[in-house]
C-alpha cells in the first residue's frame, strides 16, 4: 500500500503507460458532466445537424428548380429551331405572289409543317370516320349521316395534336348519329 501512495504521490516514478492511464482518469473525474450539460450539447448537436440539413435541402431545392428551367429552355429551343424552316418558306411564298405557285407552295410548307411536327413527336389526329372520344375530340355540333356509324366524327373543322399520350389541341369535330 506504501508503493501504491508513493506512486500516486508521485507520478514521475510511474512507468509512463500508468502515468497517462491515470491523467485520464482523474480529467475523466474532474470532467464529469451535469446532466443538463449533456442534454445541452446533445440539443446543439442536434440543432447543427438540423440546420446543415435544411441548408443543403435549400441548396437542393434552388438546384433541381434551375434545371427545370434549363430543360424549358432547351425543350423550346428545340422545337422552335424546327419550325424555323418552315418560317422561311412562308416568307419565301409571300414574296413570290404568283397565283400558279401559291398553291403548290401551300402545299410544300404544309409537308413541311407536318415534317417538323413529326421530328418533334407530335401526332395530328382527327379524321372523319374516326370513333368520337370526348376525351380528345371537342364536339362543336351534331349531324345526321347514314354513311356513318353511330358516333363517328362526320367533318373536322381543326386537327387535334397530341405527344405520346399526352393531348395538346383535342380536335375539333362533328359528330355524326348521336343518339
Amino acid at each position: 500500500m506504501s508503493k501504491e501512495k508513493t506512486k500516486k504521490e508521485n507520478p514521475q516514478e510511474l512507468p509512463e503507460e500508468e502515468a497517462e492511464t491515470q491523467e485520464a482518469v482523474e480529467a475523466e473525474e474532474v470532467k464529469t458532466e451535469t446532466p443538463e450539460e449533456k442534454l445541452t450539447k446533445e440539443l446543439e448537436a442536434q440543432k447543427d445537424m438540423y440546420l446543415r440539413l435544411r441548408a443543403e435541402y435549400d441548396n437542393y431545392r434552388k438546384r433541381t428548380q434551375q434545371e427545370k428551367l434549363n430543360i424549358y429552355a432547351d425543350a423550346t429551343a428545340k422545337a422552335v429551331e424546327e419550325l424555323l424552316p418552315l418560317a422561311d418558306s412562308l416568307v419565301a411564298a409571300m414574296n413570290a405572289q404568283n397565283a400558279e405557285t401559291d398553291t403548290k407552295g401551300i402545299e410544300l410548307i404544309s409537308n413541311q409543317f407536318f415534317t417538323c411536327l413529326d421530328k418533334l413527336n407530335v401526332k395530328a389526329f382527327g379524321e372523319v370516320g374516326d370513333e368520337f372520344n370526348p376525351e380528345i375530340h371537342n364536339a362543336v355540333s351534331m349531324t345526321e349521316n347514314p354513311d356513318l356509324e353511330k358516333n363517328a366524327v362526320a367533318a373536322v373543322f381543326q386537327k387535334g395534336f397530341k405527344i405520346g399520350d399526352k393531348v395538346i389541341r383535342p380536335a375539333m369535330v362533328v359528330v355524326a348519329n348521336c343518339n
